[in-house]
This record gives C-alpha cells, sequence and structure tokens, in this order.
C-alpha cells in the first residue's frame, strides 16, 4: 500500500467524471429497471465503441470532434434500431439487446485485428481511463450531461420510447468515452438496484449516494494498491450497493 499515490489532483477530476456520469445514469437505470431492459447499456456502449474504433481506423483525430460524432453516431442508430424492434416485437427486446451487443462486439474485434495497439484500445474502452480524464472532457462532458439532466426533468412524466433511446444514446456516448463499458454499467443498473423498491426522491437521494462512494473509495483503493481504476471502482459501487441494499432490507423489515 502507497499512501503518498494519493495524489487529489488525479482523483478530483476522475471523481467529476464519475459524478457527471451518475448524474444521468441514475435515473435512466431506474427507467431501464422499469422497462425490463437492464442490457441495453452494454449494447449502446458497445455500440458507441465500434464508432469510435471505426474513426480510429480511418486515421480520425483521438479527442476531435469527428471521433465524438462518429460515436454519437453509431449510439443513435443502435438506439433508433432498438426503438423500431420494440415496437416490432417487444415481447423478445432483451434477447435482441444481447445479440446487438454481440454484433458490435465482435465487429470491434475484427476492426481490431490489425492494429498492433488492438489490445490496448479494447482495454481502454472497456475499463476507460478515469485517471487521465482532461479538463476539457470535464467541461464538454458537464454541459452535455446539464442538457441532459434538464430534458430528463421536463419529460420525467411523458418520455416517449423514442425520446428515451435517443437521451440514453447521448448520455452513453458521452459515459463511455470518460469511464469505459465496465463503469457506464456498474454505474446504470447498481444504484438503480438499490433504489428499486423505494419511494422514488429517496431512492434517487440514496442511489446517488451509494455510485459517489463508490467512485471515491474506489479510486482511493486503486491509488493505493497500484490497481486498474475501472475495475477497482465497479467492486467498489458493487459493494456498497450490496451493504445500502441490505440496510433498505433491515429498515423496511
Amino acid at each position: 500500500m502507497n499512501a503518498t499515490a494519493l495524489d487529489f489532483s488525479i482523483l478530483l477530476p476522475a471523481l467529476l467524471a464519475g459524478a457527471l456520469v451518475l448524474a444521468t445514469h441514475v435515473p435512466l437505470g431506474r427507467v431501464v429497471l422499469t422497462r425490463g431492459i437492464v442490457f441495453i447499456d452494454l449494447a449502446i456502449a458497445q455500440i458507441a465503441g465500434l464508432g469510435v474504433i471505426l474513426a480510429d481506423s480511418l486515421g480520425w483525430e483521438p479527442q476531435g470532434w469527428g471521433m465524438q460524432a462518429a460515436a454519437l453516431a453509431a449510439a443513435l442508430v443502435g438506439a433508433l434500431g432498438l426503438t423500431w424492434s420494440e415496437r416490432r416485437w417487444p415481447d423478445i427486446q432483451e434477447a435482441l439487446i444481447g445479440v446487438l451487443f454481440v454484433l458490435a462486439a465482435s465487429a470491434s474485434l475484427l476492426l481490431l485485428a490489425n492494429n498492433p495497439h488492438g489490445g490496448e484500445h479494447l482495454k481502454d474502452l472497456l475499463v476507460g481511463q478515469i485517471l487521465w480524464v482532461s479538463h476539457a472532457q470535464l467541461i464538454s462532458a458537464a454541459f452535455v450531461t446539464a442538457v441532459l439532466g434538464l430534458v430528463l426533468y421536463v419529460t420525467r412524466q411523458r418520455l416517449s420510447r423514442s425520446g428515451f433511446y435517443l437521451i440514453f444514446a447521448c448520455a452513453i456516448t458521452l459515459s463511455v468515452q470518460l469511464v469505459g463499458i465496465y463503469l457506464v454499467f456498474a454505474s446504470l443498473i447498481i444504484p438503480a438496484l438499490v433504489m428499486r423498491h423505494m419511494e422514488r426522491k429517496r431512492g434517487l437521494a440514496l442511489a446517488y449516494l451509494t455510485g459517489l462512494l463508490g467512485y471515491a473509495l474506489g479510486l482511493m483503493a486503486s491509488a493505493l494498491f497500484d490497481l486498474p481504476a475501472g475495475a477497482v471502482i465497479v467492486w467498489a459501487i458493487a459493494l456498497i450497493g450490496m451493504v445500502a441494499s441490505g440496510l433498505v432490507r433491515a429498515l423496511r423489515a
């Protein structure tokens, strides 16, 4: 354990990135659980990642607007496709989401097959590089998050199927480039599971607290023990979520 590794000039921006991801993912996760489409985030995140990989294979600037547009366009195409499939085949929507995820993941592997840095790119896509998030990324992410949060708040009682998928695609495209696919899933589903039997306002408060504690403790643990931040944060959110769920059950008993 190395206490000198707790460099808050690195950990604080990473924590802010996690908070921005949670800002949209907690309410979206609640909707995902209600609709029974738990794996939609993995599918949309993988499709957005496929857009990033495709843009990279074309030689586009990694932090340029073209890369962001490619990721968003891919996610929106996936979201529109899922909107259509839910309307046409609602009984097998979850299965179709799984198939879409596998196809996008396989396409990513094929595009990276001849890339000498393919393994590194794939790792960054899955686990993310939250410790190296830049201030420019945080500023743009904060702006997009504020817009999405406002839209979610205004439409919370009358959010249509297509509106949900489009907002979801935008949120996932943003977050997957900040924290990676694994943390996107953990941020969306675990806090939502904690709040599933609670009244909305208290549930949201506990869900946000669960996520923030998970990010904070995970970041500190990864720094102290020199472990991959994304993977440690996933475990931290899961453990905090289990404790929070246990407390909720105890109070309800």
